[in-house]
């Protein structure tokens, strides 16, 4: 008798320009598998920042190596200008129309209220992802399915637009949504919209936001749309028990950006660190319970097998060295607001620093943390 081909996952969470941490994940695993490999995750999930890094790997017509050294190339050379107009008279438009925003019922007037235009990420997206290679690999077996997941304003659900096999459907669960559809930029820029600092997009009736937000379960899709394994690939320490309960010497108050840093780590790591341990409890619990006696008890629960990856190294520390890579104006914005090392709010800017130093460090941080995990990399892909 053959056996089973499981169906691996791939899933990227959130984090700004700490999604580079994820591009050198996925090029230690690119090298790990021999090189002609094609791609070993069918299901390809990502939100946020995470979300334009799964279109890149789903949407390459090359082997996963080629596809991997494509997306390192873009990591490797970004710039704050290729991700959001950052002149100190872009700024103050931006202040300016939060600030007009109070005489229109607090809401943008001719266009969605943000601090910050994205503009060129728009460009970016357009002139690197290539969407309409994603059918063909679907219909070819390569892939069964690519997930983008956005937050939607009107309705406070986290929809997951996902493009697959024509017999995958859609879910509704509490707060979660997942819908096909043909997928194009308008999903990853809604994915990607930090909330107030880039705008919001429209997609059908609704406009939506950065997919972090009111996701309760970043895992869920993946196992929606069929997956048998997950590999996560995270963006914070949170889950090294070394980080756990630190406390640093208090100098001030909290600054702005140190408030607003705790509020990204809620929305972008929180999240789908509490998803991973409540998905390896269950995991224990059902290891617990024969397959036959789930059956007769109507369960329709099995184990899933998961591997993370995660930053060995706080990335807080890294952006607070390498704040000082941006153009004179965001560096006296960041320092403004407090978002240094000095000021306590690294956090704030570790989301916003598109600067080559500190995303080639997280590359080159992510690729190394994989390689220490080889031998675990290669049993995951290895089938039972």
């Amino acid at each position: 008798m053959s056996a089973i081909k499981l169906k691996n996952a791939l899933v990227l969470s959130g984090g700004g320009a700490r999604a580079a941490y994820q591009v050198g994940v996925l090029q230690a695993i690119a090298e790990i598998l021999p090189a002609s490999q094609r791609n070993p995750f069918p299901i390809i999930c990502g939100t946020s920042a995470g979300a334009i890094n799964a279109l890149a790997i789903a949407s390459h017509p090359g082997h996963f190596r080629e596809s991997v050294d494509a997306l390192v190339d873009i990591w490797r050379n970004i710039t704050v200008d290729q991700v959001y107009k950052n002149s100190l008279s872009d700024l103050m438009k931006g202040v300016l129309k939060l600030g007009m925003s109070l005489f229109n019922e607090g809401a943008g007037k001719n266009q969605p209220l943000a601090l910050l235009d994205n503009s060129p990420l728009h460009q970016l997206i357009h002139d690197r992802i290539t969407f309409k290679h994603i059918g063909p690999a679907i219909a070819a077996g390569d892939l069964d399915a690519v997930c983008v997941t956005a937050m939607g304003y009107s309705s406070g659900e986290s929809v997951s637009f996902f493009q697959g096999r024509p017999d995958l459907r859609g879910w509704r669960r509490y707060h979660r949504i997942g819908t096909p559809t043909q997928l194009d930029a308008r999903h990853l820029l809604a994915s990607s919209a930090i909330p107030t600092i880039f705008p919001t997009v429209r997609i059908n009736r609704e406009y939506f936001g950065d997919g972090a937000v009111r996701q309760l379960a970043p895992i869920s899709p993946a196992l929606h749309l069929g997956a048998d394994r997950v590999f996560v690939v995270g963006v914070s320490g949170n889950r090294n028990p070394e980080h756990w309960g630190k406390r640093r010497p208090v100098k001030h108050s909290p600054s702005m950006a140190q408030i607003l840093g705790h509020m990204f780590n809620a929305a972008f790591v929180d999240s789908m660190e509490s998803d991973m341990e409540h998905l390896d409890r269950v995991n224990r619990l059902l290891a617990m319970v024969p397959e036959d006696k789930r059956a007769e008890a109507g369960l329709p629960l099995r184990q899933v097998e998961s591997l993370i990856i995660s930053p060995s190294q706080e990335l807080d520390k890294i952006a607070g060295r390498k704040v000082r890579y941006l153009p004179k104006t965001l560096r006296w914005f960041f320092s403004s607001t407090g978002a240094t090392a000095k000021g306590g709010g690294a956090t704030a800017a570790s989301y916003l620093l598109f600067a080559p130093q500190f995303c080639s460090e997280l590359i080159d941080l992510g690729y190394q943390d994989t390689m220490w995990e080889a031998d675990r990399v290669r049993q995951f892909f290895a089938n039972p």
